[in-house]
């Protein structure tokens, strides 16, 4: 417990980039920020981890106290944003088609079905009505971590319970794939963007982040360093203004990073068990929000005529890159299956603030 801060810093960030590599192998969604949260909870319970700079005699002892300077939060929370906004290119969500209105009225009730689920979380005395609201949205894992924290909720808690959500959904869907539908996986590979690709993503970050995070802060927008610039890169990404940019792969996996250690520095023993009453009854409500969302999936296939296969993983909630490889595997409409997912992601986390925000407000006003 004696190691001097430089030290400490770097056994982080090896043995998070060593568990970031090993995570990858097995394709988990966001590696670094799963590893980084992982990494930089055991060494904060260990005593290892980085201090806060000592601003007064009690900021060491204070487990909330920042230890990550904001303004790199602010950065990482920016170049998340616009990775996410990328995605959201008019090739791929022409693949909806005609189905779009279909598509989109079923995420809503995905949503709604998220939000009444974290309600339920919230009544556990464990647990704050803001932060169960937002521990079972389903998409978008790694931006509700940074939304959490913006709004005042426990990041940690909607850390753990949104990577079970996201590990039970991606173990799920090759197990229901073969058992129900008699379908198997294939393994999916992601191109590298090209450096001329990256270099122009470097210029889209540049105007995302120097225009969203100063408009999300006058604008007083939830999440804004997250939210805003994602608006924007979305924007330039449907209307074609940003051409091939894409966010280079390096500094995705750094912003990662440091958000999984910003949630991860704040481990505590007593926060740890705390987070272990909850996991059994958040475990029960992410089951019941799977079944919900096949349930959806089959009214989808009934509303669009598309299989009832593709319109189950279109709405799972979670586990995109497991998606992805069920639908290229089976040789279905892989375009409508990845373009649904994808606007499931974006209206989860455009939406997701404010309704579990209002959510948490009933909640509230409900057991004064």
């Amino acid at each position: 417990t004696t190691l001097a801060p430089m030290r400490r810093w770097l056994l982080l960030a090896l043995l998070t980039a060593a568990a970031t590599y090993l995570l990858e192998l097995f394709d988990v969604d966001a590696a670094a920020l799963f590893a980084g949260l992982v990494i930089a909870g055991v060494l904060a319970i260990a005593g290892l981890a980085p201090r806060p700079r000592a601003t007064s005699p009690e900021t060491p002892d204070d487990p909330d106290a920042p230890v990550i300077p904001r303004r790199y939060v602010l950065a990482a929370q920016g170049v998340l944003g616009v990775y996410i906004g990328t995605i959201a290119d008019t090739d791929t969500l022409s693949g909806l088609g005609s189905a779009w209105f279909p598509v989109l009225i079923i995420g809503v009730g995905t949503l709604a079905l998220s939000v009444a689920g974290g309600a339920l979380l919230g009544l556990h005395k464990q647990v704050d009505p803001l932060t169960g609201s937002l521990a079972l949205v389903a998409g978008g894992a790694s931006g509700l971590v940074v939304v959490t924290r913006e709004l005042g909720g426990d990041e940690r808690m909607v850390a753990v319970i949104q990577y079970l959500r996201v590990a039970l959904v991606t173990v799920s869907i090759p197990l229901v794939a073969s058992l129900v539908f008699g379908q198997s996986s294939a393994a999916v590979t992601t191109e590298t963007p090209t450096w001329t690709d990256q270099a122009w993503g470097l210029l889209l970050l540049a105007v995302c982040m120097g225009v969203g995070i100063p408009l999300g802060r006058l604008l007083h927008v939830p999440a804004g360093a997250l939210l805003t610039p994602m608006a924007l890169a979305t924007i330039a990404e449907l209307t074609g203004i940003a051409g091939d940019a894409a966010v280079s792969p390096m500094l995705l996996t750094i912003a990662y990073a440091v958000i999984g250690w910003q949630a991860g520095l704040g481990f505590t023993l007593p926060r740890l068990r705390a987070i272990g009453r909850v996991l059994p009854f958040a475990l029960v409500l992410i089951l019941a929000i799977g079944v919900g969302c096949a349930l959806l999936g089959v009214l989808l296939s009934w509303w669009t005529g598309e299989s009832m296969y593709d319109c189950y993983l279109a709405t799972t909630p979670g586990g995109i890159y497991a998606v992805l490889a069920a639908a290229t595997a089976a040789g279905g409409n892989v375009a409508f299956v990845v373009a649904a997912q994808i606007l499931r992601v974006l209206l989860m986390l455009f939406v997701a603030p404010f309704a579990a925000r209002a959510a948490a407000r009933y909640l509230r006003r409900g057991q004064e």
